[in-house]
C-alpha cells in the first residue's frame, strides 16, 4: 500500500491520491487501511514520501559510491531518464509532488486557512528526504577531494536541478532538458573534482 501510494503519488499528486484508489490500485483489503494507518490518509500519505526518498536513496548512494560522483551523478541522471521514458512522462516524483500542494488541496477539501499542520509535516518530510539525497552527493564528493562548502553547493545544485528538470520532461514530454542539464551538471562535477585534485 506504501510503494503503491508512492506511485499514485508520482502520477496524480497527493489530492488525487485517495485512500480509495490506494486500496483498489493495490488490490489491498479496505479494512487494512485502517490496521496499518490508523490516522487515514495522512498518515499513509507521509509514509509514502519517506518510503519514496528511501527508494531513490538506496540506488544514489549505491551508484556514487561504486562509481564515484561524476559518473554516479550520471548513472542517476539515466536513471531518472529511463523513469520517464517507461512511464510516457506520466510519473515524476512523489516527493516534490508533496511541495506543490496547500494543504486544503491534499486533503481534497475547502480552504483550511490556518490548518497547516499536516502540510508542514508533509514539507518536514519532504525536506528530510531532500537533505538526505544531497547528504549523500556531499559525502561522494567529499570522497573525490572537493571541499565541504563546494560539495554542499554542488549537492544542492543537483538536487535541485534534477528535481525541476524532472518536470520540464513531464510537461515537455520529452528527455532533452534532462540531458542537457546532466550534461551541465556532469561537467561542473568533473571541474570540481579536477581543481580539487590540482590544489
Amino acid at each position: 500500500m506504501i510503494a503503491g501510494a508512492a506511485e499514485m503519488i508520482a502520477r496524480r499528486g497527493v489530492s488525487a491520491t485517495s485512500v480509495r484508489e490506494v486500496v483498489r490500485y493495490t488490490e489491498t483489503p479496505r479494512g487494512s487501511i485502517a490496521h496499518h494507518f490508523p490516522l487515514g490518509k495522512q498518515q499513509l500519505i507521509e509514509e509514502a514520501v519517506a518510503f519514496a526518498g528511501t527508494a531513490i536513496a538506496t540506488p544514489m548512494n549505491k551508484m556514487l559510491q561504486e562509481e564515484g560522483s561524476v559518473e554516479g551523478v550520471r548513472i542517476f541522471i539515466a536513471f531518472w531518464r529511463k523513469h520517464l521514458e517507461r512511464t510516457k512522462f506520466g510519473s515524476g516524483c512523489p516527493v516534490l509532488a508533496v511541495c506543490l500542494e496547500e494543504a486544503s488541496d491534499m486533503q481534497g477539501g475547502a480552504s483550511c486557512e490556518g490548518d497547516t499542520g499536516e502540510q508542514v509535516r508533509l514539507l518536514d518530510i519532504a525536506n528530510s528526504v531532500f537533505d538526505a539525497w544531497r547528504s549523500i552527493i556531499v559525502e561522494a564528493l567529499q570522497r573525490d577531494g572537493v571541499s565541504a562548502s563546494r560539495a554542499e553547493s554542488l549537492a544542492t545544485l543537483c538536487v535541485a536541478a534534477i528535481e525541476g528538470t524532472v518536470a520540464l520532461c513531464r510537461a515537455s514530454r520529452n528527455v532533452q532538458p534532462l540531458d542537457d542539464v546532466g550534461a551541465e551538471l556532469t561537467l561542473a562535477i568533473s571541474v570540481a573534482v579536477e581543481s580539487a585534485k590540482m590544489s
